[in-house]
């Protein structure tokens, strides 16, 4: 992989120093696509940002981006849920996060480590 020019690394910090100040969900909205997955972990732990724009970033590829979403005080219960995963042999931090996080709201949860209540 090529080294990145200076102007690529400043408009790198552009991005990320835009992503730590968003206020709302429109000024996060553009963070969903960056290429760099780091500035969009920034993002999605914005403590501006609302469930709708972290159930979003609950769809990133990579997971340290969905813990984030897990860590962000605003979350959703609806998007934990959508981040359990249901084959146990696939499971990682990312459902372990989710699980102590819908624990934590009162979430019950079965010997099969899925809501005792169906919804997943």
């Amino acid at each position: 992989m090529a080294k990145k020019t200076p102007e690529q690394k400043a408009a790198e910090q552009r991005r990320y120093t835009a992503a730590c100040g968003a206020a709302n969900a429109r000024e996060l909205a553009p963070f969903l696509t960056d290429a760099n997955q780091a500035i969009r972990a920034v993002a999605a732990g914005n403590p501006d940002a609302d469930a709708e724009i972290l159930d979003r970033f609950a769809d990133d590829r990579f997971w340290g981006v969905r813990m984030e979403v897990v860590h962000n005080a605003n979350v959703g219960e609806a998007t934990l849920r959508r981040l359990l995963e249901p084959k146990p042999a696939r499971r990682g931090v990312v459902h372990h996060a989710a699980r102590e996080r819908l624990e934590a709201r009162g979430v019950v949860f079965g010997a099969d480590g899925m809501p005792v209540d169906g919804r997943a």
